[in-house]
């Protein structure tokens, strides 16, 4: 699904247009990625919890050359979905 047919979705079910739906969308998304940006965990109840996690520099091999390297730390954004979602996949 994509950010246009989410907000198709939204424009549905409560009557919006469809250009309104996408600024809500929009808009939603910008501000889990302020908060993510920040270091904030963001839960969404019955659908789960997005958090940041840091990984350090390690050492690392080129895959084409074999060749030694540091890969430099980074920030990353994950996932834990809820119960509820988990069992909407699950049975």
């Amino acid at each position: 699904m994509t950010g246009n047919e989410l907000a198709e979705v939204l424009a549905a079910a409560h009557g919006l247009t469809k250009a309104d739906a996408k600024k809500y969308v929009d808009t939603v998304f910008a501000a889990i990625g302020d908060a993510a940006a920040k270091g904030d965990e963001i839960s969404l109840a019955g659908f789960g919890k997005f958090a940041t996690k840091k990984t350090p520099e390690r050492e690392g091999r080129n895959p084409a050359t074999g060749e030694a390297m540091t890969i430099k730390a980074a920030t990353k954004i994950s996932f834990k979905p809820a119960k509820g979602l988990k069992d909407k996949f699950n049975g």
